[in-house]
C-alpha cells in the first residue's frame, strides 16, 4: 500500500545510493526506476555525472567542492521528493557528514530519506572500471579517486546494504524496492 500526501499524490522519497566508483549505483538506480515507473510512480534519477555537468559545473573534487555538490543534489532531491517524486540518487557522496546533512535536511522538512550502501569492494570496482577511472589512476593520469587516493567513508548504519558483487543489478534493485515497500513508499 502506498501512502499519499494531503493533495492526493503519492508520497515521495529520496533514495541515496552511495558507494565506490563502479560499485553499480547508477545501474541499480536505472533498473529500479524502470520498475517504479511501470508501477505508476513518478521517478527521477539524479545521476552524479549528469549533475556535475550542469548543476555543479565548475566544481572540482576538493572536500569543500564535493560537499557543495552533495548539498546541491540533496536540495534538489528533497524538493522533488516533497512533491511526490521517488528520487533515486546514485552519487558517491564520500563523506559521512555530507550525507548526514542531506538526511537531516529531509528529516527537518518531513521528507522520507533512505540511504543505500552499494558495498562492492575496491577490487571488484577496480575490475569493473566502468568509466576507466581506476586504469587512469593507475597510469598516473588521475588523482583524487574516491576509495583509492581519496577517502570514502562507508555508511555505518545505512537503511540497506547491497553487496552488488554477489547479485545481479535486477536482484539489487529488488532489494531496494522491497525496502521501499516495507517503508510504505512503493
Amino acid at each position: 500500500m502506498t501512502t499519499g500526501n494531503v493533495d492526493g499524490t503519492r508520497q515521495g522519497a529520496t533514495v541515496w545510493l552511495t558507494g565506490l566508483p563502479s560499485a553499480g549505483k547508477t545501474t541499480i538506480a536505472h533498473e529500479l526506476a524502470g520498475r517504479l515507473r511501470a508501477a505508476g510512480h513518478r521517478v527521477e534519477v539524479l545521476d552524479g555525472d549528469e549533475i556535475r555537468g550542469f548543476l555543479s559545473a565548475g566544481l572540482g573534487f576538493s572536500r569543500e567542492d564535493r560537499d557543495t555538490n552533495v548539498q546541491r543534489i540533496g536540495f534538489v532531491a528533497e524538493l522533488l521528493a516533497a512533491h511526490g517524486v521517488l528520487v533515486l540518487v546514485p552519487v558517491i557522496a564520500p563523506y559521512a557528514d555530507s550525507r548526514a546533512a542531506v538526511r537531516e535536511r529531509h528529516r527537518a522538512k518531513g521528507t522520507a530519506y533512505l540511504e543505500v550502501h552499494v558495498a562492492a569492494p575496491l577490487e571488484v570496482c577496480s575490475a569493473r572500471d566502468v568509466k576507466g577511472l581506476y586504469a587512469r589512476q593507475a597510469a598516473g593520469e588521475l588523482s583524487g579517486l574516491t576509495g583509492v587516493d581519496d577517502p570514502y567513508e562507508a555508511p555505518r548504519t545505512p537503511d540497506l546494504r547491497v553487496e552488488s558483487q554477489h547479485q545481479s543489478a535486477p536482484e539489487s534493485a529488488s532489494a531496494v524496492h522491497a525496502l521501499l515497500v516495507e517503508r510504505g513508499l512503493a
